[in-house]
């Protein structure tokens, strides 16, 4: 019998250790196959980058994986302990695999086996964060073993601390969500620091399959989940058995967040920084680098640059009439379902979609669309609502040609589908018809001495439309132009005062045509000054004080001022035939706003690395002493502006003057009105105006804006700057300068002021009328003698006119610019 034990023991021996060289190679062959876990201490996950206005305000996030990096002491205890009683409840203790959990798995699954159940697993934290850095996701037993040893190298390697800093930053929690961080912001819109148990709980029960646990399709899934965790929770010890209590008895509150601009009306200027930083860095940088971008966006100027462009939008398609239905649905079921399935305008939230369901002489009954809820079903309840005929009369007019109506019943019928805005407050049934505009447009706002854009419209809406009308639009800024064509000849010896003859010309070109440029409604004739050519926008004596200073001149200056990288040196540039952007245009402006210096428009103030350091900056200027470390009586610091001066600042003062008298006497008079704040501008009309322009400023403040349609086309008979676009900037600058303190225009040092004939720019006489007080640089006043520029009508051919398709087709229609 002993010799029979021997025996067994022996085989079993040699057994054990056959099986035991056997695994040692296994293992041997698994380990060297290993990834190195060293690079877990340079771990630099794909982080959001987050672009925010000038003062603080988040606008938008940009990843691929929406993911806010936190270090482990800015994550509370309480968020810590629902992971740990979710996941891992020995964590702090086990050596990277939990056996005693490992153990208790395999009988689970034993039991089970056969059942059709899932398998039971019991990976560590530690498990886990070496399968998600490290390892695939396959289920063999191969990646189970090396996710084992890499888990106790891990742990031999890193604190504990360390290893759930990179497990709470990597799990993916669903809506694209990756890290504790972007879940509280995703789920629940707050910071981490402001979860409350039953949140936090939630958000632990999520890594085991958040599809599987969604707040919306499967609200009861997920409360019963989040419920378990906090009797985990409770269980361990880390939650009181009533503060449990009271947690599982919220709901799951989960309210979502929009991941497209946060602040409103900000679309089109998100869509231009995010160009600009692919631009500048890549996309992989954007969407994965962690930038942090303060940007020059004033959010209080872009609502009211929104509703000054979009009221003058309406006001010009209204007056045009109606388009029709945007759509026909049936009424005669649950209209509801069907109309929540029409697309709104999401950033135009004071309009709602509505079906008509009956129509009569005097008003318009209508269901208002239904919103969604998170599971994409449409609640039960149907608003209704009327539309008074007085409310829509401007619909009347059908915009098609057809028969204009006399009541409701001939404007809409039962199943049309229609936008409408609530008249009234929250409780009001009473409802104005809508309809969004054909015609559009761009608008920017710019600070004129640093060149921080602060608003920017590049259209009605955004949701309809992405293309930025305000900086990717290439538009003719007809005469809104000419202020550069006056600033090089102030810059070149003539005078607000100098004398140009109106009558008609014409100009012989260079393949043979004749080009006689003429006024708006052919008005003019004899001569006048140059102030009274530009408040009035005359476009033969423009284009005779061009052709009289040189049209390479005026190309230099356009180039210097930015509107144009390359202008063709043809006289039909002179009249704004050229094509540009508004920001161009009121960047250029700027320049004259401010005095002369050149600036460089940004959009973009600062940028920010993941790990903060500045990587970007506008601001150029030196500050010297900014940095002292104490006051001991020293100077006040000193910005030295090293910035291009590109024109004369009595130049710009003696335009800035000329743009006012655009708005007190010229084209724009009545149009502009600030009360006793000093303010310029320019009208700018194009051929057969398919382009209203209007681009004006303030001692602080520069805008400009265009009105046209997309595809230009005639905005018809009176579509010019100065009554559609000035209005619009009016609307604007009242609204933004209503809190800012009253500046006026700084006539610079040594500048003359004398006063003239308005007509003939000569010394006027004492009780004279038409006197008006002209700005004249030393060494310079009026004429002692009446002289006339352009008296010729008839000018010679200019060859170069013949290479320009720009400036032939302003032959061709008659202008290049009008009023």
């Amino acid at each position: 019998m002993i010799r029979l034990l021997g025996y067994f023991f022996g085989a079993a021996c040699v057994l054990f250790l056959g099986a035991a060289a056997v695994v040692a190679v296994y293992l041997s062959n698994v380990a060297k196959d290993l990834p190195d876990y060293a690079v877990l201490s340079t771990y630099a996950p794909p982080v959001t980058t987050r672009v925010h206005a000038g003062n603080g305000a988040l606008m938008a996030e940009y990843a691929k994986e929406r993911r806010l990096f936190l270090p482990i002491q800015a994550i509370p205890d309480r968020v810590k302990a629902a992971f740990l009683s979710a996941e891992d409840k020995n964590f702090y203790n086990h050596p990277g695999v939990d056996l005693t959990g490992l153990g208790r798995a395999i009988l689970v699954n034993l039991q089970n086996f056969g059942s059709g159940r899932r398998p039971v697993g019991a990976s560590t934290i530690t498990q886990q964060v070496a399968k998600n850095f490290l390892l695939t996701s396959d289920q063999t037993i191969d990646r189970k073993i090396k996710e084992a040893i890499l888990s106790f190298r891990i742990e031999q390697a890193y604190s504990k601390d360390k290893i759930l800093e990179l497990y709470l930053n990597e799990i993916f929690f669903g809506l694209n969500s990756y890290g504790i961080a972007s879940a509280a912001l995703t789920y629940f819109d707050k910071s981490v620091t402001e979860l409350t148990v039953a949140e936090a709980a939630y958000l632990a029960s999520l890594p085991k399959g958040p599809a599987n646990y969604h707040p919306f399709r499967h609200p009861d899934a997920a409360l019963e989940r989040r419920n378990w965790v906090i009797d985990r929770m409770v269980e361990n010890g880390y939650v009181s058995q009533s503060d449990g209590a009271e947690a599982k008895k919220q709901p799951l509150g989960v309210t979502g967040r929009a991941s497209g601009p946060s602040l409103f009306a900000s679309g089109y200027f998100a869509e231009a920084v995010r160009r600009q930083l692919v631009d500048q860095y890549g996309e992989k940088m954007l969407y994965e680098g962690g930038l942090s971008v303060r940007t020059s966006f004033d959010p209080q100027l872009q609502v009211f640059a929104r509703k000054a462009l979009q009221d003058g939008l309406i006001t010009y398609d209204e007056r045009r009439g109606f388009h029709g239905a945007l759509k026909q649905i049936d009424t005669t079921a649950d209209w509801g379902k069907a109309l929540a399935d029409v697309p709104a305008l999401s950033d135009v939230p004071e309009w709602r979609l509505a079906v008509v369901l009956a129509v009569s002489d005097d008003s318009v009954d209508i269901g208002l669309q239904p919103s969604k809820d998170g599971a994409g079903k449409v609640p039960a309840e149907r608003e209704r609502g009327v539309i008074q005929a007085k409310n829509m009369q401007w619909a009347y007019r059908s915009s098609t040609g057809r028969k204009s109506a006399k009541s409701p019943d001939g404007v809409l019928s039962a199943g049309d589908v229609v936008y409408v805005e609530r008249l009234g407050d929250e409780s009001s049934t009473s409802y104005r018809l809508r309809q969004p505009p054909k015609v559009e447009g761009g608008l920017v706002a710019m600070d004129p001495k640093t060149g921080r854009v602060l608003a920017m419209v590049g259209g009605f809406s955004y949701a309809q439309s992405e293309f930025n009308r305000a900086t990717q639009a290439m538009r003719q800024p007809g005469s809104s132009f000419k202020p550069f064509v006056y600033a090089a000849a102030m810059d070149n010896g003539y005078t607000p005062a100098s004398v140009v003859s109106d009558d008609p010309l014409q100009i012989q070109t260079g393949n043979g045509q004749v080009w006689a440029p003429d006024n708006y409604e052919g008005e003019g004739g004899g001569a006048n000054t140059l102030r009274f050519a530009i408040e009035h926008s005359r476009n033969r004596m423009t284009v005779r004080l061009a052709n009289d200073l040189g049209m390479n001149v005026v190309a230099e200056y356009a180039e210097r001022f930015g509107v144009y990288d390359h202008m063709m040196p043809v006289l039909a540039m002179s009249l704004g035939s050229g094509e540009t952007t508004v920001l161009r245009m009121v960047s250029a402006y700027s320049v004259i706003a401010n005095g002369g210096k050149q600036i460089k428009p940004t959009l973009i103030d600062r940028i920010q690395d993941r790990y903060g350091k500045t990587i970007f900056k506008h601001e150029e200027r030196v500050c010297e002493g900014c940095n002292a470390s104490e006051w001991q009586n020293q100077d006040e610091p000193n910005v030295v502006d090293n910035r291009e001066t590109v024109l004369d600042p009595m130049t710009s003062y003696q335009i800035t003057s000329m743009l006012q008298g655009v708005i007190q006497r010229g084209t724009a008079a009545g149009k502009v009105v600030l009360g006793d704040r000093d303010v310029a501008g320019k009208t700018g009309t194009t051929n057969d105006e398919k382009d209203a322009w209007f681009v004006g400023f303030t001692p602080d403040l520069v805008a400009g804006l265009y009105i046209g349609f997309d595809a230009p086309s005639t905005l018809g008979r009176g579509g010019t700057g100065g009554s559609l676009s000035a209005p619009v900037f009016n609307e604007f600058m009242q609204a933004a300068v209503k809190d800012m303190p009253a500046s006026k225009f700084v006539i610079p040092a040594g500048m003359n002021l004398i006063p003239i004939d308005r007509k003939t720019g000569m010394a006027a006489a004492q009780g004279d009328p038409s006197t008006i007080i002209e700005a004249f640089k030393p060494g310079t006043g009026p004429a002692d003698s009446f002289s006339v520029i352009g008296m010729d009508n008839t000018m010679a051919p200019e060859e170069i006119l013949k290479t320009s398709p720009q400036a032939n087709q302003a032959v061709q229609s008659g202008s290049g610019g009008l009023y």
